[in-house]
């Protein structure tokens, strides 16, 4: 994108840099007006945040040097266009006590890489299923 010095300055990107964000449908932020709401040209998924948005915010986030905050954008990035159905399911299956076995966390984590190259998600859910599996997290509770 920009060098990282620069990067900084964008933030926060609605005020100084609307037109590096775009709704999935391609319109700009100084588009969503209350207006166009009104007026039936703004969809639910103009206010949804896209991928390319979230990379962006991890882009500003690690020129500041808050490393960590990047990478917590960048796997929000990896789910965003993920089904909200997935989400859940996964979601569940990394409760404690929800999963049966490590399989089972970890045929979720394929299914996240493979179907959405959620790579960062399923090599988390796969630490995650080695931690269940030391901690003794698989008993079925419920």
């Amino acid at each position: 994108m920009t060098n990282s010095a620069k990067l900084i300055e964008f933030y926060p990107l609605a005020e100084n840099r609307p037109d590096l964000v775009l709704t999935s449908s391609g319109k700009t932020l100084d588009t969503l007006t209350l207006d166009a709401v009104m007026a039936g040209e703004v969809s639910a998924a103009d206010i949804t945040i896209t991928p390319a948005a979230l990379v962006l915010q991890a882009e500003i986030a690690r020129s500041a040097q808050r490393d960590r905050l990047a990478e917590n954008l960048e796997r929000a990035a990896e789910l965003a266009t993920v089904p909200q159905t997935v989400l859940l399911a996964a979601y569940e299956i990394l409760r404690p006590g929800r999963a049966k076995a490590a399989s089972d966390i970890l045929a979720m984590a394929e299914r996240l890489r493979r179907d959405f190259g959620a790579q960062r998600i399923a090599a988390m859910m796969e630490e995650a299923a080695s931690a269940y599996q030391r901690r003794g997290l698989f008993t079925h509770r419920y």
